[in-house]
């Protein structure tokens, strides 16, 4: 199996050269409304924000911001096919701008503009920040009524382009069943509070990089794309940053392509793909390792097991779960300067399970 990546350096507002009804799958963290990190970038496409923010009209500045994100909003409704689903990691503003202290509601705009062009909400997630200390606070300490609540936590909007996907070819259906996760991540990803994200697995990036570019964790992305795309899939991010959707989609099995407009973070994606076969199989290691941890918890309580995953050999929860693999990445080849391929292999891990009956003690 192979998959194909392609970084494409320009503003993702015009998007031509992705063509209709192409993308299964839209997972991205665009700029953030009313953050100042992200002042220049938006000034820089529309003056008349710049101007906003000297007159201190925080409204207006808001409004002509989400109007720059809203042209890549139609764009997505374009390209997704459908069924297709664009998942949109976005976190409120708190700014003082005038002597007055206020909140701008970034998910609420942006979802409003969602549905204006035609998509259907699905239940959104969100996740705790968990840099944020837990006693920091926002006002005037102790004394009421001038301490304000602190924002220590992000939306995930979830949106769908028409009605539920269908699968009704065979191989498809043999494609998605090959998809499948576990039962037990389904039981924490399929929640629409994650307070488990804590960034661990995101050694693989520079964390002075990602404070400039304001990336994700990887679990976001990660997770996203297993629960709403299957292998093959292509996932689309309009705001690629330093690569976190793409090195998602590589570990995940699914082809992808990222709109980037910096292109000073061109050096920060190359040097995070040098690294991305060793960094995605532990991963993938890990996730497997947490289901045979998780077999064992269940065996020694008494549990039985109906269902057996075919490639592995170990139990599973479900029948859904029989034929899940995840594929090894075994290499990548840099097809040229902004083009990737990576390489997996068909066959599971080797002495990854012991027994039929009870999962291994190693």
């Amino acid at each position: 199996m192979k998959t194909r990546h392609q970084i494409i350096f320009g503003n993702s507002n015009n998007m031509n050269a992705i063509p209709s009804e192409s993308i299964a799958l839209v997972v991205t963290s665009p700029p953030y409304p009313m953050i100042k990190m992200w002042d220049e970038m938006f000034i820089s496409q529309n003056p008349a924000i710049g101007n906003a923010l000297k007159r201190q009209n925080g409204p207006d500045a808001f409004e002509l911001m989400h109007k720059i994100l809203d042209t890549v909003w139609s764009e997505v409704y374009r390209i997704l096919i459908k069924g297709g689903i664009a998942c949109i990691n976005i976190g409120d503003a708190v700014r003082t701008i005038n002597d007055n202290f206020s909140l701008y509601q970034n998910h609420t705009r942006m979802m409003s503009y969602l549905l204006k062009l035609g998509f259907s909400a699905l239940p959104s997630i969100l996740w705790r920040k968990q840099t944020n200390a837990p006693n920091k606070f926002m006002g005037s300490g102790m004394l009421p009524p001038g301490a304000y609540v602190t924002l220590e936590h992000e939306y995930i909007l979830i949106v769908r382009k028409g009605k539920k996907r269908e699968f009704k070819r065979l191989k498809d259906k043999q494609v998605r069943r090959q998809s499948a996760f576990f039962w037990e991540e389904r039981n924490v990803w399929f929640s629409d509070i994650w307070l488990d994200v804590k960034g661990a697995s995101q050694n693989l990036f520079d964390n002075k990089v990602r404070n400039r570019s304001a990336a994700y964790p990887f679990e976001v992305p990660y997770r996203l794309i297993n629960m709403f795309s299957v292998k093959g899939d292509t996932v689309l991010d309009p705001f690629l940053g330093i690569g976190t959707t793409m090195v998602a989609a590589m570990t995940a099995g699914r082809n992808s392509i990222g709109f980037e407009l910096d292109k000073n973070l061109r050096n920060s994606m190359r040097s995070r793909l040098d690294t991305i076969i060793s960094y995605s199989n532990e991963l993938i290691n890990n996730r497997l390792s947490y289901h045979l941890s998780f077999l064992n918890e269940k065996y020694n309580a008494g549990k039985e097991f109906k269902y057996l995953n075919k490639p592995y050999g170990f139990p599973v929860m479900t029948r859904q779960e029989t034929d899940l693999f995840v594929n090894p990445l075994v290499g990548m080849q840099e097809v040229n300067q902004n083009h990737f391929e990576i390489i997996y292999s068909d066959k599971p891990q080797q002495n990854l399970y012991s027994s039929p009956l009870k999962p291994s003690e190693s």
